[in-house]
């Protein structure tokens, strides 16, 4: 079997998978080598030391080292550090795969034709795979001023305490806007936390900022209409996006795609108090992003089936009367990134493959 088709066996075993694709099989061959994919068959999603892998490879110790060191200069494998050891193990297709090497921002003509290559794969077969059965692997979370005091919030519902739940923030490129560029909005505003972010500062691929810059970041970002969304399970973030409707892959799953299970929905809605609608159209026209909101005898109108409660009409409405309000059903969140990831891996029929191919 082709080594490259042999990784992607691998990779589609995790939980975004990665169905095979001419555009895919590009992809790989420009993020790895002959001799790099060689390697990277031999690895897992689970963090393994150099010696294991070598022996595995049946090749020298310091050949594959050098050749986990390349892979993780370019972001295209995982490393952290435990003690005095350096475990490597393979990134999922997203997010990892896509997103980390382009996150730097700078686009070499190779770069260029990636972020072409990713954007044909995720119209032509990544969106539907990544989308959930039905679990989704994100969840939008309320901007901030779009939440009033009175309203009973969970820990992982307010970014504020999210934030404050990570031991090290790093700040990165945003790779949709960076590589589609569909629009105008601002592309540093990825955050990604605790170890996979100490991966990538060590790596050059973004940036250590402090909680108060993490915040400042969040509220640019809800300044210029963009939607929060993070892993969708209630323990520590593993990121927040800020994710616009034409360029990320989160959003265009739905709106570009038509995916209904591409995200989860935060547990509120929005209402509108007609009394208090002047019918200026700013939600309707500037910030909804999945065009639930119309104007009906010039007043605000949601559409409750389409709303995702982001509150980013909320935000803006200059009379304050557009609210978020708790949903009549409230989504269920695994509690963990390791238990959402085994839900959609079962959900998708894919358990045993990939404890075979991750047994340890």
């Amino acid at each position: 079997m082709d080594v490259y088709e042999k990784l992607r066996e691998i990779l589609d075993t995790g939980p975004a998978g990665a169905p095979p694709s001419k555009a895919f099989d590009e992809i790989l061959r420009l993020l790895y080598t002959p001799e790099e994919a060689a390697v990277a068959v031999h690895m897992a999603f689970f963090p393994r030391p150099l010696e294991s892998i070598a022996s595995d490879a049946g090749m020298p110790v310091d050949e594959v080292s050098r050749l986990l060191e390349a892979m993780a200069g370019k972001a295209v494998i995982y490393e952290r550090q435990k003690g005095d050891q350096t475990l490597y193990l393979l990134l999922p297709t997203i997010p990892g795969l896509f997103e980390f090497p382009l996150m730097k921002g700078i686009l070499t003509p190779e770069l260029e034709r990636l972020g072409k290559l990713w954007d044909k794969y995720h119209t032509e077969a990544m969106g539907a795979s990544f989308s959930g059965n039905p679990t989704p692997f994100a969840r939008v979370i309320p901007v901030e001023q779009s939440l009033v005091a009175k309203t009973r919030v969970h820990p992982y519902e307010e970014v504020a305490r999210l934030i404050d739940a990570v031991d090290f923030i790093a700040l990165e490129q945003c790779p949709c806007r960076v590589s589609i560029k569909a629009c105008d909005n601002p592309t540093e505003t990825c955050l990604i936390f605790d170890n996979a972010g100490r991966f990538l500062v060590r790596r050059g691929y973004g940036r250590e900022i402090s909680r108060r810059e993490a915040h400042d970041v969040l509220d640019r970002t809800e300044e210029a209409g963009l939607v929060h969304t993070s892993n969708n399970s209630a323990g520590k973030p593993a990121f927040i996006c800020s994710c616009c409707k034409c360029c990320c892959t989160i959003l265009t799953c739905r709106t570009k795609l038509g995916l209904p299970n591409a995200f989860a929905a935060s547990s509120y809605e929005a209402r509108v108090d007609q009394d208090a609608c002047t019918g200026c159209a700013i939600c309707a026209d500037e910030r909804c992003p999945m065009s639930a909101i119309s104007l009906t005898d010039d007043k605000a109108v949601v559409g409750i089936d389409k709303c995702i409660g982001c509150g980013l009409c909320v935000s803006t409405c200059p009379t304050g009367a557009i609210t978020l309000n708790k949903r009549s059903e409230e989504p269920e969140v695994p509690p963990t990134m390791q238990d959402l990831g085994m839900r959609i891996i079962t959900e998708k029929g894919k358990l045993e493959s990939f404890l075979s191919q991750n047994k340890s």
